[in-house]
């Protein structure tokens, strides 16, 4: 099973050594990756993109917010005759259409030896492009001050809870998540059906306050607008630490979903050399520890020596592994369409 091997292989000790970015410091010229903004910008760049200009004096990355994964990949494509972006960190469930769309390139160990370094999951991911970057899963972010505080993932339907729900709906990849945790709690199996799940939303529906949390759960719980919200752990981490413990993350004891990011080379970069070196340092030990220990995404290089405290509140803790429901994105993406239609019309029609 995918998550036992993540179990096994997350938290080897190894010796870090760039000797790839040493190599190539005769690099110069900008790049552009585009990812995602707020604090992922602001901790990605201090873990890696700054080490790595660091490392190539000649090369400055240009960091620019890309919105959502949809927004990203739509940026690509509409960018495709002259692109003026190197790099993109998104969602799989997003890079896969890239990929089909011949937007980004195909990585090979060859090249990229790092690749040789990864999680069995992390090349999977990507197939032959590229590979998963991070590794998060969905939990249940609650106030803090909630009493009783949220237990399972059951507790959603809490006659207390009415109206203080945020959750992120299709095409939104939590709604995708959420509907395969709520398939399982109900006794089924997402890959034969979701009609149980359906059901279930559709009751939830109507104790839920907005099924598009904007700017994100996270704030609308601080600020006091509800007091429970679909999130991903890595996020809720770093916010209960800013803070003090205002706000809490539940991983549901029904059991929680893998999100994936990959990292993507744009097809005809125009900084090739440069995009290309600062991937294989995004997917190094170096730059894996650093973003892990940093904002607690869990890490794809299965070489990296994290922090064990740090490991404990990823998605590559040992009880994070164990919840986890075996899911493959590249399947869901087959699936992807009618479960949004299903959420449209049974499920946000209800509330």
């Amino acid at each position: 099973m995918p998550t036992r091997r993540l179990v096994l292989q997350a938290g080897l000790a190894t010796v870090a050594a760039p000797a790839l970015v040493r190599a190539q410091s005769s690099l110069s010229g900008t790049i552009t990756l585009m990812s995602y903004a707020g604090i992922f910008q602001d901790n990605y760049t201090k873990a890696v993109v700054e080490p790595f200009q660091q490392a190539h004096p000649g090369v400055k990355v240009n960091y620019v917010p890309g919105g959502t994964s949809a927004q990203m990949v739509g940026s690509a494509r509409a960018q495709k005759a002259d692109p003026q972006v190197d790099v993109t960190i998104m969602d799989v469930t997003t890079s896969s259409i890239g990929n089909s769309e011949g937007l980004f390139e195909k990585l090979t160990p060859a090249e990229f030896p790092v690749l040789n370094e990864l999680l069995p999951e992390a090349r999977a991911a990507g197939g032959d492009y590229g590979p998963a970057v991070t590794f998060d899963h969905l939990v249940l972010v609650y106030d803090a001050a909630l009493q009783p505080p949220l237990a399972k993932l059951a507790d959603l339907w809490r006659p207390d809870l009415k109206g203080l729900l945020a959750v992120s709906a299709p095409p939104n990849i939590q709604g995708l998540a959420l509907t395969a945790m709520v398939e399982k709690m109900e006794g089924g199996d997402h890959r034969k059906s979701i009609d149980a799940a359906i059901r279930k939303l559709k009751a939830l529906a109507p104790s839920v306050s907005t099924f598009e949390p904007n700017p994100d759960g996270y704030s609308l719980i601080l600020n006091g607008v509800v007091k429970v919200a679909t999130g991903w752990n890595a996020r809720s981490q770093l916010y209960a630490d800013q803070t003090g413990g205002k706000i809490a993350a539940l991983l549901p004891p029904e059991g929680s979903v893998f999100q994936i990011n990959t990292i993507n080379l744009t097809a005809g970069s125009k900084n090739r050399a440069a995009a290309a070196a600062f991937v294989n340092y995004a997917l190094s030990q170096p730059a894996q520890k650093a973003f892990t220990e940093r904002m607690f995404y869990a890490p794809t290089n299965g070489k990296a020596q994290i922090d064990p405290k740090a490991i404990a509140r990823t998605a590559a803790a040992p009880e994070s592994r164990a919840r986890m429901i075996d899911l493959d994105w590249n399947e869901v993406l087959k699936v992807r369409d009618q479960w949004n239609n299903r959420w449209r019309r049974e499920v946000v029609a209800a509330r």
